[in-house]
């Protein structure tokens, strides 16, 4: 008994171990890559002009459209105001280009030294997001939410605050997971442009950044349930507003969390088996 148990908190100990281990590995990467992109700050400096850009097309466009009042598939105007204010900021925090740094590795062949290093390359991309990801939330993020709410006076508080930061994490790893399986099908396609392209405007479309989902047909609307772009953006800004229905089906915001979450892990397992199907193809041609 007292060596099970022994055992037992040797396997705890380890695992934090572990787990602590792979966070300083994380948190290495991600100082890097936050000094790397100041350097080259440039780009992420341009990109604070085109949140609000997009923002003001949307309230124009919204304005003229609640002119005479009312409501539009269930969704008031300054709900409606708030939802496209929310999914500008969400932006910023999940962003992603694994897709394209993956197609580029291995479209250059440089795509060897990751497979010859003892660190999953996936692990590494997603440090590298997330240093990107914090440098986007302190040049990105805080100056357009400041924007918002003293430029345009909406009130951008959540409705369920931790609700809102555990959907917030679910669609930042969704928005890496997809992006992630995207790029790893450069190892069959040898240009993936036109697939890219493809899925941006899918994406963009599906996911609800251009116009709520409930305005859908109700049959492409219960579709998305089955496809990960919901769980990317939409999902969260109907957590900000405190409300969610989709398809003629209301869900609590614990339940729609919930089920983004079982989606994440869905998307999480199909990526490992991608990856290790294209570790396999990539070894077989003698990279």
């Amino acid at each position: 008994m007292e060596y099970a148990e022994c055992n037992l908190v040797g396997n705890k100990v380890n695992i934090v171990s572990q787990l602590k281990h792979k966070f300083n590995v994380c948190w290495a990467i991600g100082i890097v890559t936050i000094k790397e992109y100041i350097v080259y700050r440039t780009h992420m400096m341009v990109s604070l002009f085109v949140g609000p850009v997009y923002f003001i097309v949307q309230f124009f466009i919204w304005t003229a459209v609640y002119s005479d009042g009312g409501t539009l598939a269930g969704i008031e105007y300054m709900q409606m105001i708030r939802y496209f204010g929310a999914t500008s900021l969400l932006g910023y925090i999940i962003w992603d280009s694994a897709d394209w740094n993956l197609s580029m590795l291995i479209r250059t062949g440089k795509f060897l030294t990751f497979a010859l290093r003892p660190l999953n390359h996936c692990f590494f991309a997603f440090s590298q997001k997330v240093g990107h990801r914090i440098l986007g939330i302190v040049l990105e993020f805080v100056p357009c939410a400041f924007i918002f709410t003293m430029l345009f006076k909406i009130d951008m508080r959540p409705a369920h605050a931790g609700w809102l930061l555990l959907s917030i994490m679910f669609a930042y790893l969704m928005y890496f997971l997809v992006n992630y399986c995207l790029g790893l099908a450069s190892f069959w396609i040898v240009e993936t442009g036109g697939l890219r392209s493809f899925y941006t405007l899918v994406a963009s479309v599906f996911s609800g950044m251009l116009i709520p989902l409930v305005f859908f047909p109700k049959p492409l609307q219960v579709i998305q349930f089955f496809l990960p772009f919901q769980y990317i953006s939409y999902v969260p800004a109907m957590v900000s507003l405190g409300n969610y229905s989709l398809g003629g089906i209301q869900f609590s915001i614990p339940q729609i969390v919930a089920i983004q979450g079982a989606a994440v892990a869905a998307v999480f397992l199909a990526s490992i088996v991608l990856y290790n199907a294209a570790m396999k193809h990539f070894t077989a041609v003698g990279a």
